[in-house]
């Protein structure tokens, strides 16, 4: 999926605008996103996923206004912060949920969860499983990515993924998002504050910096310490 964005802006008072003149995505790149607390990663995330009105602007997957569609949606895994789980339900009953959504029966949940439960706490699918909002916040990270990955999304979103998680699961996750984005063709748009995973899972790096894209970076082995400069208090 090819994500377009064109004079995109959103306005918060007279204290921040996030403004991005342009920015194209192509089908199957894998795009990282990063910037300091309060540079718009967020907020361009949801204004991606149709979840705020911008003040001006378009965003365009696969040539098609977001806010005018929603076919996109059926093509989209996301998942941004705990507001896309559901705390009342286990994570079985989430992820078959999710599936239905997706079209998928109960068998093809099933099938579909099988290479991502090993990633997962093994107590989520015992016969007394706890719900969603009693597990750790790196257990309900894990649900939620997983949740926006099983389904093989054309375009795959995630805010943080790295955050709360633990060092083998980071590393874990980085090999998800490289099989997935290559066995299944899709687009992947990633915020992150870990430099060091981000360039190695992504193809592009996007800086944001005070709500403005202040570089675009094709990854290579000089990335991530022209990163580091770009971040460090003494630049």
């Amino acid at each position: 999926m090819t994500v377009d964005i064109t004079t995109l802006t959103k306005r918060y008072g007279e204290h921040f605008r996030l403004f991005v003149p342009t920015l194209h995505i192509g089908a199957q790149e894998r795009v990282g996103l990063v910037g300091n607390n309060g540079a718009g990663k967020t907020t361009l995330l949801r204004l991606l996923l149709d979840l705020l009105q911008a003040d001006d602007g378009t965003v365009q997957l696969d040539n098609e206004p977001v806010q005018n569609t929603f076919a996109w949606k059926e093509k989209t895994g996301s998942y941004l912060d705990e507001s896309f789980l559901i705390d009342f339900l286990t994570a079985e009953e989430f992820f078959y949920f999710v599936g239905n959504v997706y079209g998928l029966n109960h068998d093809a949940t099933h099938v579909a969860l099988d290479p991502y439960r090993s990633f997962l706490a093994p107590e989520l699918f015992s016969s007394s499983p706890p719900y969603i909002g009693d597990l750790s916040l790196g257990n309900k990270k894990k649900v939620g990515i997983v949740a926006a990955m099983f389904i093989k999304p054309r375009l795959l979103v995630l805010d943080e993924p790295f955050a709360n998680l633990d060092p083998g699961s980071q590393i874990r996750l980085k090999s998800m998002l490289k099989s997935l984005c290559h066995e299944h063709q899709t687009t992947l748009f990633l915020s992150s504050h870990d430099l060091a995973h981000v360039t190695d899972v992504c193809d592009r790096i996007v800086v944001l910096h005070e709500g403005e894209v202040a570089n675009d970076i094709v990854t290579s082995d000089m990335t991530l310490q022209e990163l580091e400069a770009f971040f460090s208090p003494e630049a």
